[in-house]
């Protein structure tokens, strides 16, 4: 059942850009439709937050959550979809996996973590298959696009290190409700409140809503729950290839054989970050030292 949550998970994120580009084809912007996207996640998760009841967080924490969705998760949002506009989903998708590298580094920057032979090896695989991906890039990978996808990339692992330093009892689904909250102001202000104005724009909108965003990260999170962080992490890496396999049926979309490759390398370096974390946990287990929560909350909070 963990298992079938997780992949479950990773459907629903990996068909976000098909529910995108439909609802780009019917006329909302990249803003509106993300506005719109946000308040449903939003308006949905506050009602479980009022079900559940989970005790409020202090105001540093309540601040931070606002300033990672006001800033780390709209700039993150809004750089994915706009690659998704501009190139194929399939090589967005997989430049945006370069995420873990940049988590591992900075960790490894800011003394969090060392660097061993497993980190220094992984770094080099997703280095190279990042250079196989642009380098084979083609027509296809117009420039704003791929650099828009980095940007995601960026964003992302600088959310996720904030986020690390989240109290680890804080609710996850009370710490989602916050971030799309200000995530949606964000982008309604930048945006002017451009919602969609069609039933088409609000149906795929909506869609992003509630498969992609709250049903994708509910199912997540009980995969956390029934196999822990690490196994459902690795499980996550399906997410891309629901993309490539999605996009390539819908659209037509294809990647090159050195794209493919570089792809490939990209996620072998996710497995091997991925797994290096499972080690860690084994080994606090084996010490005594039992992590203090089961959830990986990066994860938790994923596109």
């Amino acid at each position: 059942m963990g298992v079938l949550w997780c992949l479950v998970s990773a459907l629903g994120f990996g068909l976000s850009p098909i529910f995108a580009k439909e609802a780009y084809a019917s006329g909302v912007s990249v803003t509106g439709m993300l506005t719109g996207r946000f308040v449903i996640a939003a308006v949905v998760l506050w009602l479980v937050v009022a079900w559940r009841r989970p005790p409020l967080p202090v105001a540093r924490v309540a601040l931070t959550a606002v300033g990672l969705g006001g800033v780390g998760y709209a700039v993150q949002a809004l750089c994915y979809f706009g690659a998704v506009a501009r190139i194929d989903a399939s090589l967005a998708a997989l430049l945006l996996y370069t995420y873990p590298a940049l988590v591992t580094a900075l960790a490894v920057g800011l003394r969090r973590e060392s660097l061993d032979r497993r980190k220094l090896a992984a770094l080099g695989c997703s280095a190279v298959g990042l250079v196989l991906l642009l380098g084979l890039g083609g027509s296809a990978a117009q420039l704003s696009g791929v650099l828009l996808a980095l940007g995601a990339a960026v964003a992302y692992s600088l959310y996720l290190t904030v986020a690390d330093g989240l109290p680890e009892n804080l609710d996850v689904y009370l710490l989602s409700a916050i971030v799309f909250t200000a995530a949606a102001v964000t982008l309604g202000v930048t945006g002017g409140l451009d919602l969609p104005a069609t039933a088409a724009g609000w149906a795929w909108t909506g869609l992003l809503g509630l498969v992609s965003t709250v049903l994708a990260m509910v199912a997540l999170f009980v995969g956390v729950r029934l196999l822990g962080a690490p196994t459902a992490a690795i499980l996550s890496c399906a997410e891309p290839v629901v993309t490539l396999v999605s996009t390539s049926l819908v659209y037509g979309e294809r990647l090159g054989a050195g794209q493919l490759a570089g792809g490939v390398a990209v996620l072998a370096a996710v497995l091997v970050l991925r797994l290096d974390l499972d080690l860690v946990r084994q080994r606090q287990l084996v010490g005594g030292h039992a992590p203090d929560a089961p959830v990986d909350r990066g994860h938790l909070d994923d596109r």
